[in-house]
């Protein structure tokens, strides 16, 4: 059974940094896309940011381009999102999810296994 677990969250002030983590097991990854979308109150989930698990080529949100990094450590199964100069519009439930597939696609429809979620608060 593929499960994916985030840990990471928190709160920080603006300005300030956080790492979220992706556990993922059950299967190996090769093949997949692994992603990072976000959700605030009252808002549809969006999408953050991805990267192919097997050559690393990754893809970020405009919103956050040159200050999240999305990386994997294959030897631990785990799927990392670095978060700088976080805002106080980055707050929200950033949740990590699993595509079948190499395509790179943003829509969460496409994504079929999904964590519990994490929450990132900023204050201003």
């Amino acid at each position: 059974q593929v499960q994916l677990v985030e840990s990471g969250g928190g709160l920080v002030q603006a300005g300030g940094s956080l790492k979220l983590s992706c556990a993922v097991s059950g299967r190996t990854f090769n093949g997949y896309i692994m992603g990072w979308f976000r959700q605030a109150p009252a808002k549809e989930r969006e999408f953050v940011a991805l990267i192919r698990w097997s050559t690393g080529v990754t893809s970020y949100a405009d919103s956050v381009k040159g200050r999240f990094t999305i990386s994997r450590d294959n030897a631990k199964n785990t799927v990392y999102l670095q978060m700088n100069s976080l805002k106080p519009e980055d707050t929200a439930v950033y949740y990590c999810a699993a595509k079948i597939g190499s395509a790179v696609v943003t829509t969460p429809d496409a994504y079929a296994y999904w964590g519990q979620g994490t929450q990132v608060t900023v204050s201003s």
